[in-house]
């Protein structure tokens, strides 16, 4: 299908303004000033690749109009057919790349992630799937090459994570992980279980785009910042001194703790990087209206009834409610083979702005 004429505007328009950074580049007042050559330099980059698509689409299909005004003279027609069928294909498929990348883009998409994953419904067995959560998303991150940090982390007796949060670094992080967002359902028979019966239980995730100091100023004042002993699951190995770290936001009330690290310095260091995330993901909620108004929104409250992505391990099946998604092989996803499900949700996610652009 050829492009409509508001996605041909709308290129031509970045066409020309291509055309005119060109001509800024060899101006010898900006390639003089770095900030301006900079500038030019990256829009002029970031336009690149549309630009050159358009002009590939527009030789298509400038070489089909011709070769269609053809089909008149008997002698020609023959040929005339095989080049419109050869190039019917190429159009469309350059018309549906331009389509994608003319979508309205999210400006969080290359920032690093925190990812919050708490215990839902269902005790004990509900924290062992929170760390089972935990650990796909390192898992998938080790696949990817991505660095990771644990910024807080509270167990229960038996290994579970009632909260964890975790920090994931890596240019477009954001775009991928963030429709992991949500309540996740798992079903099957827990190790607590002694009469075999399934149980459905819930851990909520929370992925958010993480802060940088630039993005957002805390006043110190707006802090009140508490050290205490920090201790493993069980009470076991208490440390006598205060490394331990919380902080309290106390205009908007958002709590934060780590005490991982050894030294309070450090543990105060991951705090406030967990905590600006938190804020400015709250601010981003409040200014968007089509997006939640706080976390509770975003993860829903971990309910057994809700529904964002279901695991039932005795079928050995995931479905993913939100764009109604069905895989298999639980092991594999829950070792980090997300891949599958994050590009499906793109896709959807497309199709969605596309249809409603």
């Amino acid at each position: 299908m050829p492009l409509e004429d508001k996605f041909i505007d709308r290129l031509k328009a970045l066409q020309d303004e291509h055309d005119d950074l060109a001509r800024q580049l060899a101006d010898p007042e900006i390639v003089s000033d770095l900030s301006d050559l900079r500038r030019v330099s990256k829009r002029y980059n970031d336009l690149s690749q549309t630009v050159s698509l358009f002009e590939a689409y527009q030789t298509d299909v400038e070489q089909y109009e011709e070769a269609r005004e053809m089909l008149a003279d008997p002698s020609m027609r023959e040929l005339a057919q095989g080049e419109m069928a050869h190039l019917a294909p190429l159009i469309e498929d350059l018309a549906d790349r331009l389509r994608t990348l003319l979508l309205p883009r999210d400006p969080r998409d290359d920032k690093n992630v925190i990812i919050e994953v708490r215990a839902g419904a269902g005790g004990e067995e509900a924290a062992l799937f929170a760390s089972e959560l935990l650990r796909m998303y390192s898992r998938y991150a080790e696949r990817k090459n991505w660095k990771t940090e644990l910024l807080s982390l509270n167990e229960t007796d038996l290994g579970g994570y009632r909260e964890a949060a975790m920090a994931i670094s890596a240019k477009g992080a954001f775009s991928r992980l963030k429709y992991e967002s949500g309540v996740h359902r798992v079903q099957r028979v827990p190790a607590t279980e002694s009469g075999g019966r399934i149980h459905t239980s819930t851990a909520t995730v929370a992925v958010l785009p993480e802060a940088e100091e630039v993005e957002l100023e805390i006043r110190p004042e707006d802090l009140q910042i508490d050290t205490y002993r920090s201790s493993s699951a069980g009470g076991q190995n208490v440390q006598k001194n205060e490394t331990a770290v919380r902080i309290i936001h106390l205009p908007t009330g958002t709590v934060v703790t780590c005490q991982d690290e050894r030294s309070q310095y450090q543990n105060k260091e991951k705090a406030m990087r967990f905590l600006r995330s938190q804020i400015l993901e709250r601010r981003i909620a409040e200014q968007e209206a089509e997006m939640a108004q706080d976390r509770r929104t975003q993860v829903g409250t971990g309910e057994r009834n809700e529904k964002g992505r279901t695991y039932n391990f005795p079928q050995d099946r995931i479905t993913d409610h939100r764009i109604h998604l069905t895989v298999h092989s639980i092991p594999r996803v829950m070792d980090g083979e997300l891949d599958a499900i994050i590009d499906a949700h793109i896709a959807a996610d497309q199709n969605n702005k596309l249809e409603n652009g």
